[in-house]
């Protein structure tokens, strides 16, 4: 099996950033995007999904942290889709359900090649810390639409922002460990590509 790692560096006139996965690693990890919430999330999908991550970002943070947050999304997107390259022998699907004291994050992934994104999650407030929460949707719009997945997220309950947040992060991880570990040879599909 070849290594599935994939590099990605996109410079725009409000960002600078370089990613790199591993789906084959053990959950290490550097990452440094300025938007210090973010990095915290970015550790848990890492470490949770056993994907080897760097993320190196600069941007327009005196605006705020949209642009910065939207195509740090897009380079990952991009790069799983690049490391996944034509998926034969993943197992495809992956699903996971993280509770995170009073929260509870469901989140499932089809690695179909065809991007989607359902997101039902209500937070109690708008930020956490000075991070705008609806940030997070744009992070995940711009990761499935790049990657080519369906990806959903349903948190039915919960009353803390951050508990929220990082349960969709932990459950994001272990959905993909899944969806990306190999389980055979050929592509999981009728049509005999993904």
């Amino acid at each position: 099996m070849a290594d599935r790692i994939a590099k990605i560096q996109r410079k725009t006139r409000e960002t600078d950033i370089s990613c790199e996965l591993n789906l084959d690693g053990i959950g290490r990890y550097e990452i440094d995007t300025g938007v210090g919430f973010l990095d915290h999330m970015l550790t848990h999908l890492s470490k949770h999904g056993r994907i080897d991550m760097t993320v190196r970002a600069s941007g327009d943070l005196e605006v705020d942290a949209h642009h910065t947050v939207e195509d740090i999304g897009i380079c990952l997107g991009q790069c799983l889709a690049d490391a996944l390259a034509d998926k034969k022998g993943i197992a495809r699907y992956g699903h996971s359900s993280v509770p995170m004291e009073d929260a509870l994050a469901n989140v499932a992934i089809d690695l179909s090649g065809r991007p989607a994104c359902v997101y039902n999650v209500q937070y109690r407030a708008g930020k956490i810390g000075d991070f705008d929460v609806e940030c997070i949707e744009e992070l995940l719009r711009g990761l499935s639409n790049n990657g080519r997945f369906n990806l959903h997220v349903n948190v039915p309950y919960g009353t803390n922002s951050h508990h929220i947040a990082e349960a969709i992060f932990k459950a994001i991880g272990q959905a993909m460990a899944a969806a990306v570990r190999i389980t055979g040879a050929d592509v999981p599909s009728t049509k005999g590509m993904l």
